[in-house]
């Protein structure tokens, strides 16, 4: 889809408009949220009616075309001052679940499910990840079978965000039940109403505010026509969507890490020890600037990784720009995973303590770490991009 021009004008405007946002409609409230389990819906409107949900997406279904630059800025920015995975991953969910659908969805199909959900009416999620497999998306075992015009779906999903409240999911599923391997795997729509379809909530370590649930389908039947794409192509679409999924976490994670910053800094200027500020020792301020320097090595490595998504050229989203992805993601997830220790560090007592940021994104690191690719697999499948 064309990018239209973006200013650093624009890029500024949008992150103070999501560090407002942040500051006055999240962290007043999040505490509240982590304990409840969960964030209330008129937040999809919210964020709707400043055009955060429609960024990325085909003017045609009411989206807003926008290159990854602008839409890692609003990111960073959100997770920077409202210091939440959970949230995030609930409030963004549908930039998983829809994808594949605007890559290979039929024009009727998208038309159906995009627009409500750009609007915040409706809430979409992806569902790939079986209890008994989570990378090994060749190995799932959900199946879906043909009968007259519909498909009849049977099988469980787990570990997945915004399950409990979605309302449109796009499933992983057998079609081919002969091949067991990656060619018999394509991509369903299926409402969050459909009978059959039963969820259960999961407790977690952190992503205390997001729904995830497991999921539970029992003779679903779903019309033929949601089927994205065509049969036996699914497999494809999940690694492409893959790359977006970890560039974005890769954003996520430097917001995270620029909150540890912030709140350990402001920590350190006020606490006194031994008649000084915090600060005014060498040993916290060495530790500021290890995250400091990690903070802005990620930040360029984002920045890199983003331009060649952005400059159109297909040549410049090959093999070695998938290794990046991979790596860039473990990079900014570690450097999400040593600001929030050494925030906590800092921050003492007080960082063992819940409502301060550091130990709600100490608790959070590690699923960054796991979800869209655990750290092992982003190194093998780098390694197997760069030809080694």
């Amino acid at each position: 889809m064309p990018m239209p021009e973006i200013l650093d004008e624009d890029v500024r405007l949008l992150e103070d408009a999501a560090r407002r946002f942040a500051l006055s409609e999240i962290a007043p409230h999040l505490n509240d949220w982590e304990e409840a389990g969960e964030f209330p819906r008129r937040l999809y409107r919210h964020a709707a009616e400043l055009g955060w949900l429609a960024l990325g997406y085909p003017e045609a279904l009411g989206g807003t075309p926008s290159p990854w630059h602008l839409r890692n800025a609003m990111t960073v920015a959100l997770a920077r001052f409202g210091g939440s995975g959970g949230l995030m991953a609930g409030l963004f969910s549908h930039n998983i679940g829809l994808p594949p659908l605007i890559r290979h969805g039929s024009a009727a199909l998208q038309l159906e499910v995009v627009p409500p959900v750009l609007r915040g009416e409706k809430i979409a999620a992806l569902a790939i990840t079986e209890p008994g497999g989570g990378t090994d998306v060749s190995a799932l075992r959900t199946t879906a079978r043909l009968e007259g015009d519909e498909y009849v779906v049977d099988g469980d999903k787990i570990f997945i965000t915004s399950g409990m409240r979605a309302d449109w999911f796009t499933v992983a599923v057998r079609t081919d039940l002969k091949d067991k391997g990656p060619g018999g795997i394509s991509m369903l729509m299926v409402p969050g109403d459909a009978p059959g379809l039963s969820r259960s909530p999961l407790k977690k370590m952190g992503w205390l505010c997001s729904d995830t649930a497991q999921l539970r389908f029992d003779g679903v039947r779903v019309p033929a026509h949601y089927l994205v794409g065509e049969e036996g192509a699914g497999f494809k679409m999940i690694l492409t969507n893959f790359n977006g999924e970890r560039l974005s976490m890769a954003a996520m994670a430097l917001g995270f890490s620029e909150c540890c910053y912030d709140e350990a800094l402001a920590w350190a200027r006020q606490r006194k020890t031994f008649g000084m500020a915090l600060v005014d020792h060498q040993v916290i301020r060495h530790k500021l600037m290890d995250m400091k320097m990690r903070i802005e090595s990620t930040r360029a490595w984002l920045n890199a990784v983003s331009a060649r998504a952005d400059s159109g050229d297909k040549a410049a989203k090959g093999a070695e720009w998938v290794a990046q992805v991979c790596l860039l993601k473990n990079h900014a997830t570690q450097t999400m995973q040593f600001c929030a220790d050494q925030g906590v560090q800092i921050l003492g007592g007080m960082g063992f303590m819940r409502g301060v940021a550091c130990e709600r994104i100490y608790r959070e690191v590690k699923v960054m770490m796991i979800g869209g690719g655990t750290e092992e697999i982003m190194k093998e499948l780098a390694s197997r991009q760069l030809g080694l």
